[in-house]
């Protein structure tokens, strides 16, 4: 075992009470304050000095042997409003907030590579900066943190995300696009109400709600190429007030996923298209609203190689490191730290068996050793790396 990894098992009991103490106070983005001062607190323990972003997060920066290039690596930190139901010890005390989707470990492994690269400082030179960042999941918080300098002066960002579901302690460096751009969509659909038994008398916006529906699934199925990965998905449909009324507004919201950026930016102008051609055809009128939330997170081709050689350092067995086209499903807003500067995104396996934002997500505690390690070997050997070349 190397010295990281004995650090990382060393901190392991702490990384655990870091990501409980989350787990037990979920807070939604842009809103996560105490999060935020239990993070200070420990930066404060380590002695490590920091600054709080606005209006939630904190930057941390350690220093090395001798001056040096600065690296980063950043962790999310903001939770999701799903009531939890995993009936853990440790569950959320907060009705109707969850992490579940992994920001309390990561954070917790974040802390935990702190520590170790504390320990370790006359091992390299240059500098670390920790990115605690608000917000991911309403992709806001890494423009936020890029607007408050987190990426002055640095020449890599690294981040790390769980995946549930995936073989503990697997850890893959992908190779180009890693993760899809995320965009969100609304439509209101105005027709006209009317009695039910006299459905000529008006203008039925369920019926064209539900025509809209399955147009909108042509965009993949005869708009994109079978080689395109593109999901969209309506998650809500609302129309109607009683039984006997054919009703005169329906409301659809959804999203939509990509691994393309010139498809990511083409997509309005083809919803906006489909949505009024249909609306048309069932004599309705329509709004729609389209946001693109999230670009598409495509990983620098040198970074990728850092990750996949610290990934062989720290997993259990070799054959737990793997490079290659390994593709997220879920976005990510690292992606505009990708997009701001040079970063690579790694993706660990958390075990468990129940999906991200679902009211049952747990991981396996035991995989935040090779994340925390992770996190530590590879921001060391990309320091030492660029010492070495100049």
């Amino acid at each position: 075992m190397n010295q990281i990894n004995a650090l990382a098992q060393s901190v392991y009991p702490k990384m655990v009470e870091v990501r409980r103490a989350l787990h037990q106070n979920p807070e939604p983005s842009m809103q996560e304050f105490e999060t935020t001062r239990r993070l200070a607190a420990k930066m404060d323990r380590l002695g490590i000095p920091y600054r709080l972003t606005q209006p939630t997060g904190l930057i941390a920066q350690i220093e090395g042997a001798a001056p040096g290039p600065r690296v980063a690596l950043r962790a999310d930190i903001d939770a999701l409003s799903i009531g939890e139901r995993t009936g853990l010890p440790f569950a959320s005390q907060v009705p109707g907030m969850m992490h579940a989707c992994g920001h309390d470990a990561h954070a917790a492994m974040l802390v935990g590579a702190a520590e170790i690269l504390m320990a370790c400082r006359e091992a390299f030179a240059g500098s670390v900066r920790l990115i605690f960042q608000p917000a991911e999941e309403t992709g806001q918080g890494a423009r936020l943190m890029i607007e408050q300098g987190a990426l002055e002066g640095v020449s890599m960002t690294f981040g790390l995300h769980l995946l549930a579901c995936f073989k503990p302690g697997w850890l893959s460096a992908a190779t180009g696009a890693s993760a899809p751009a995320a965009s969100r969509f609304s439509i209101n659909i105005k027709g006209k109400t009317t009695h039910g038994a006299r459905p000529e008398a008006g203008v039925d916006a369920t019926v064209a709600a539900s025509a809209l529906v399955m147009n909108l699934q042509t965009i993949v199925s005869r708009e994109m190429s079978p080689k395109q990965q593109v999901v969209v998905t309506v998650g809500q449909l609302h129309s109607g007030t009683r039984f006997n009324i054919v009703s005169g507004e329906a409301f659809l919201d959804g999203t939509v996923r990509c691994y393309d950026r010139d498809i990511h930016h083409a997509m309005p102008g083809i919803f906006e298209r489909i949505v009024q051609g249909t609306a048309a055809a069932y004599r309705c009128e329509a709004e729609l609203s389209y946001d693109k939330m999230v670009e598409v997170l495509i990983n620098d081709e040198r970074g990728s190689q850092f990750v996949y050689e610290a990934a062989k350092k720290v997993v259990e067995e070799p054959s737990l490191a793997t490079m290659g086209d390994t593709h997220m499903s879920g976005s990510d807003d690292f992606s505009e730290y990708t997009m701001a500067g040079r970063g690579a995104f790694a993706a660990l396996g958390a075990g468990g068996s129940h999906p991200h934002h679902s009211e049952f997500f747990d991981i396996d505690e035991s995989v935040m050793t090779v994340g925390a390690a992770y996190f530590a070997q590879v921001a060391m050997d990309y320091l030492n790396a660029a010492k070495q070349e100049g």
